[in-house]
């Protein structure tokens, strides 16, 4: 038996594989959001902890007897967020995630004293970055600044908690912006000009790597064997794709989950920092992905259930399925509700209906934001196909890949067929599992990472893909009409 927890923004999720890969148990617990200021987006680490806490509880009472027999125990989790802690392991001050806009000033510093550092850290400095925040907390919060001791990102807390370890995996990594992506190595250069050092940072080792064994006393309190092994684990988007055996050149996928990424699996580190398309180290040795990043996946529905007072998100997705008329949605709708990354590098766009009129019904509205969102993942893929890049086929994980509906404007907006496997919307925390495995066991990663057995294939609807053209078109074009307006400071 293997355990996979992945530390989201919206939930921390957790697994409970057994040998065969069968799922016997998952649990998750829901996270909020503080918003103390605009553009900034902060969780308290002790949350992250309690939602672990309750999460494995919940499945040693589902399942106890094969949680007593777990072998190993992976972790993955929300990129870029910075907790940090001071010289005795304390918590300093919220974390500051991975949607926080808060650094855009610290990273055209950044920029100033590292032209090529997209091409080292695999992408240009933008706000959610963790070595920006940095920036931002030397010179808001110098006090504090003075205190870090240690620098880890929001699973490797947890992991902290576990194990007593400062670890963290290439993946996650990557995504500090002070990682040296084509090393798998920590960049000096980067590290100084942020005001830091090595040792600041957790160890590095692979995502299959061991990195950590429970400590007794959590062993006690948890009901999980002492000296349990804890993989290096995977940041939630390789994670995701090590569930889906995303693993070899030119694999794909999409994860909808609170955000949204467009990833694939490359055999060398190509960087392509033009587009804001990420090229991060993988999850396993001698693997990287190119990524687009979106900030608003998923989330942007769930606003939408909020502001239209709808309490069942399933309840209004059957009524606009039903509803659906077979063309585009009359208005168009801009997802940036908390900025956007691929391919704007701007955190101050926000959400727009744009089109509405007085016949405009709900259905349409939550239609256009579905729409929204995919037309998102289609400028993602034209960014993708500037770096190179061309998936001919796609599969889908996260929790908007439950809708079948918005997998068919999905495959649709992108032309391409989308793949939805068994327990997808897991993705994350079953990779971690993975991780886990292969860290216990010594397994070929190759023979652990295989594809689960496929759900469904969703082919585009060639009329609607035809009438998405010009809509897309339009998307593009408004956002770039109101680009100069988002900014108000």
């Amino acid at each position: 038996m293997y355990l996979g927890i992945d530390i989201g923004t919206s939930a921390v999720k957790a697994v409970l594989v057994g040998e065969n890969e069968a799922l016997l148990a998952e649990a998750e617990e829901a996270l909020a959001i503080a918003r103390p200021h605009p553009l900034w987006a902060e969780q308290d680490p002790q949350d992250w902890w309690q939602a672990t806490v309750t999460v494995l509880g919940r499945l040693r009472c589902a399942a106890p007897r094969a949680f007593a027999a777990v072998r190993g125990l992976g972790l993955s989790g929300q990129m870029h967020g910075a907790v940090l802690l001071d010289a005795a392991g304390d918590v300093l001050r919220p974390a500051i995630l991975w949607n926080d806009g808060r650094a855009h000033a610290e990273c055209a510093a950044l920029a100033r004293r590292l032209p090529t550092l997209g091409h080292v850290a695999g992408v240009p400095a933008m706000p959610g970055f963790t070595a920006p925040k940095l920036l931002w907390l030397a010179t808001n919060e110098p006090e504090t600044f003075r205190r870090v001791a240690r620098i880890l990102l929001p699973k490797d807390y947890v992991r902290f908690r576990l194990t007593g370890e400062a670890v963290t995996d290439m993946s996650d990594a990557a995504g500090t912006l002070w990682l040296d992506e084509a090393r798998r190595d920590w960049s000096d250069d980067i590290l100084a000009a942020t005001g830091l050092t090595r040792a600041h940072m957790p160890r590095l080792v692979e995502g299959t790597a061991l990195a950590g064994s429970l400590q007794a006393t959590m062993a006690q309190a948890l009901g999980l064997p002492a000296g349990l092994p804890v993989a290096g684990g995977a940041g939630d988007a390789a994670a995701g794709g090590i569930g889906i055996g995303a693993v070899n050149d030119g694999d794909a996928f999409l994860s909808l989950g609170t955000s949204g990424q467009y990833f694939v699996t490359t055999g060398s580190f190509r960087p392509y920092p033009e587009a804001y398309v990420h090229a991060f180290c993988h999850a396993l040795p001698g693997r990287w992905f190119q990524m687009a990043a979106l900030l608003n996946g998923a989330s942007a529905l769930g606003w939408a259930a909020k502001i239209l007072a709808a309490d069942d998100i399933g309840a209004l997705l059957a009524s606009t399925e039903a509803a659906f008329s077979g063309r585009p949605a009359r208005p168009l709708f801009l997802p940036y509700l908390t900025g956007e990354r691929t391919p704007h590098n701007d955190p101050h766009a926000r959400g727009v209906f744009f089109g509405l009129a007085p016949d405009v019904t709900r259905e349409e509205m939550v239609q256009a934001v579905l729409e929204g969102v995919a037309f998102s993942f289609a400028e993602a893929q034209e960014c993708l196909a500037h770096a190179g890049t061309h998936a001919k086929a796609v599969a889908a994980i996260g929790g908007g890949s439950r809708s079948r509906f918005w997998m068919r404007l999905m495959a649709s907006a992108l032309e391409r067929p989308i793949t939805l496997y068994s327990g997808g919307a897991k993705g994350p925390a079953f990779g971690a599992a993975r991780l886990a495995r292969i860290a216990t066991t010594g397994e070929d990663p190759a023979a652990v990472c295989r594809t689960p057995a496929v759900a469904e294939m969703i082919e585009p609807d060639r009329n609607l893909a035809a009438a998405y053209r010009p809509a897309f078109a339009r998307f593009k074009r408004l956002y770039q009409a109101l680009k100069s307006e988002f900014r108000t400071d």
